[in-house]
């Protein structure tokens, strides 16, 4: 199953204005049953998150001509993460962003491991949240490279572009 989600908008999904480049807004991952939606929001429409909410975040539009993108919150990454443990068929998305913590430091890798099928699995360790996470060694074959890639970062980046 794979998600399809857009980028931010630059819309508020509550009015319809455009969000100028420096406004404030919130932005808020949504569980709609076999899919996940990201919704932006001004900062005068956010009345906190909305039902299904997965994660949320604050954060700026960017200056057009700016260029660093800014990851949402590790609290959402890590919310993200232990959803994803509900969908065995994202298992490289899953395997992929637990390798993104690792490197954001945000988890660290304990151990590797065998389960009961022969795979290769990491042994995670969150000090964040006092959590040990066991993720399947999934290395997502070229399909799915570029289609993880722009999942992760409609999710994920703050500012996308």
């Amino acid at each position: 199953m794979d998600y399809e989600l857009q980028r931010c908008t630059r819309r508020c999904s509550v009015t319809g204005r455009e969000l100028a480049p420096g406004e404030v807004f919130y932005s808020a991952l949504i569980d709609a049953g076999a899919e996940l939606q990201r919704l932006d929001f001004a900062e005068e429409a956010w009345n906190g998150p909305p039902d299904g909410t997965l994660g949320w975040w604050k954060s700026q539009i960017p200056a057009p001509d700016a260029r660093r993108v800014h990851w949402a919150p590790n609290d959402v990454m890590l919310q993200f993460f232990e959803e994803l443990q509900q969908k065995p068929e994202l298992h490289d998305m899953r395997y992929v962003l637990a390798l993104l913590l690792v490197r954001r430091r945000v988890m660290r890798v304990e151990d590797t491991q065998r389960d009961a099928q022969g795979r290769e699995e990491l042994v995670l360790y969150c000090p964040r949240r006092d959590a040990t996470y066991r993720v399947v060694a999934a290395t997502p074959d070229e399909s799915r490279v570029e289609v993880i890639q722009e999942q992760l970062a409609s999710m994920l980046f703050a500012n996308a572009s």
